[in-house]
Order: structure tokens, then sequence, then C-alpha cells
């Protein structure tokens, strides 16, 4: 319960820090797709028998302290004393058991009707890889790779449309938690998880990654970008095509080719193919870098490549230590990459 407690915090704490999220404090009791309604409502019940519980435990103590109380007509001596009870002892065995049992019972339906769902042939593929510290988004129907930022389709409650999540890690345990959306799931080496979500409102909805993972744990933020087929579609072709760029930031291009950045990046079309770090190929489609920790403004991108320290510390990027005119160059260069 305490992890629990904490995890919550994490998060809550994660939404109102990050730069741009949604003012809403992401949590359980506000779900947005259907795994995350059962496991609401599951909250719901077990929450209803513990206050049950509490309030007979608490009437009971009650009514003890005050019947039994010391009172001044008392002589002083210990009033007798009963031992043993087969009634009260079958009592105190069988409830719990019953209570642990039905409990049981709801969680696993519960379980069950998450783990073992059935998704439509239209269901969204995705394959999600943690990496310290970002989210790595493949989308292997379309062909391209994002990152930090997972887009998806609202789903019709008529005509369903979930997302299927591959869940993999390229380092250490990681774990992809959206409390609106999902319950969490564990991203861990050499294992493939795997769980769903299907959106009912469209929105910005804030997550985290809920496994310690190092240093730089509590800035591993993510979003979930959920939008109406149209917009979905629309934002599936932008990343399909390749990246415009213009001809007045060839000297940053020309920077970009020449330096460490290819052996961390990719951007479809040029010579940088490395896979280490985030796909840049569309990187100004997204509203944050850093995993969630800065707008992506041309500032902030700017201080990013000069020195990832002073935004994130404990990146595992490198501070580039460009002069000042290639380190501008670069900057508009990326800046033009929608």
């Amino acid at each position: 319960m305490c992890c629990l407690a904490a995890l919550c915090l994490s998060v809550a704490e994660a939404a109102i820090a990050a730069p741009g999220a949604d003012p809403a404090i992401p949590n359980i009791f506000t779900p947005a797709s259907t795994p995350a309604d059962s496991v609401y409502h599951l909250s719901l019940f077990v929450l209803e028998v513990c206050a049950a519980i509490f309030i007979v435990v608490f009437s009971l103590l009650a009514y003890s302290v005050v019947k039994f109380r010391q009172r001044a007509s008392d002589d002083g001596r210990e009033p007798p004393q009963i031992y043993g009870s087969n009634q009260m002892e079958l009592a105190w065995t069988v409830i719990p058991v019953l209570i642990v049992v039905v409990l049981f019972l709801a969680t696993a339906r519960v379980i069950h009707a998450v783990e073992d769902a059935r998704f439509p042939p239209n269901a969204i593929e995705v394959t999600t890889v943690g990496h310290q510290f970002w989210w790595e988004f493949q989308y292997p129907q379309e062909g391209f790779v994002t990152a930090n930022e997972l887009h998806v389709p609202v789903s019709d409650a008529k005509q369903p449309t979930p997302t299927h999540i591959t869940l993999l890690s390229a380092d250490t345990d990681h774990s992809f938690w959206v409390p609106m959306l999902a319950g969490k799931t564990d991203l861990i080496p050499n294992r493939t998880n795997s769980m769903w979500i299907d959106p009912h409102e469209t929105g910005t909805y804030v997550g985290q990654c809920a496994q310690y993972c190092g240093v730089q744990h509590a800035k591993m933020l993510l979003r979930v970008v959920v939008e109406s087929r149209a917009d979905f579609d629309k934002w599936i072709a932008g990343q399909r095509a390749p990246a415009q760029v213009a001809d007045s930031v060839a000297r940053g291009r020309q920077i970009f080719e020449t330096t460490a950045c290819v052996n961390c990046h990719t951007i479809a079309g040029t010579d940088a193919k490395g896979k280490f770090g985030p796909d840049l190929t569309h990187l100004m489609s997204r509203e944050t870098i850093a995993a969630g920790a800065a707008l992506n403004n041309r500032a902030d991108l700017r201080q990013w490549i000069k020195d990832p320290e002073v935004l994130k510390p404990g990146s595992l990027m490198p501070a580039m230590q460009l002069p000042e005119q290639d380190l501008d160059a670069l900057t508009d260069y990326l800046v033009s990459l929608r």
C-alpha cells in the first residue's frame, strides 16, 4: 500500500511539474479507457469492503471502551475472565476467509477480462521500448518510429479500436503506467509483456515510468495523445513522410551528420541511423523533449544540445561542446524537422 501511495503521488507531482501537461491530475479514479474502468470499479469495491470492516471493528472497539471502562464505583478487582469461545473463534476465522475469497474472485475476474481480451482486426499495434530514460514507440503496421509521445485513435464504443502495446526493455526494469488509461505493466529485459488501451475521450493523458530505473527515473515521463480517427490518420501520414528540410539549414545538417549525433539518433533520408537515442525524423511534431522534462521549443532544444545536465541531471546524452555558431546552426536544423 505504501508503494502504491508513493507511485500515485509520484505521477501526480510529475503531471503538475511537466511543462504543458494536462492540468487535470491523472489518477485511477478518473478512468478514460476500458482497462482503467475495470480497475476503477474493482478499487471502489475493495474500498467499500475495507470501509465496512473498519466500521464494524471501530464500532466494536468503541462499544468495548465505553461499556467496560473503569468506573469510580469499581472495587479495583479484575472482572471475571472468560477463556475460550468456539463461536467467536469460528466467526473470526470464517468471516475473514470469506472476505478474502470474495476479493480474490473479484480481482481474478478483472485480471481475466483485461489479460485475456480479444482484439478486432482493426486494432492498432504499437511496440514500446523502455530506455534509460526515455520511451521508444514503434508502429510496425505503419513502418515508422517515434519517441516519448504515443498517439492513438479514440475508441468508439460501437466499433472499438483498441491499441495493443507490446512492452520491451533495452536495458533495465521499467514500468509503463498511464493511470487514466490502464494499470501499470512492467518492461523487463529479455521478456515480452503486453497491455492494451481503448480511450473513450480525446485528449492528452500523462503517465511515467513506475519502476525505479536509475537516476532519471522521476523524469522518465510519457504522454498518450488520443485523437479522432481523422486526426490520427493525418498524424500517421505526416510521420510516414520524409522530413522536409529547407536549404537554409544545410550547414546544420552537415554538422549533425559529421558529429557524434549520428551514432545515437536516426533521421530518415540521412546517414543518421543510430538506435541508442530517440528517432528525430519528425522531432518538432512532439510537444516536449527529454521525455517530458522540457518544452519542445528552440530555446530549450538549444540548451538540451549544449548541456543536457541543465534540464535533466543524470541524462545519458553527452554535452556536444560545439562552438556557438555551430550550435545555432544545428539547432536551426533540428527545429526544421517537422
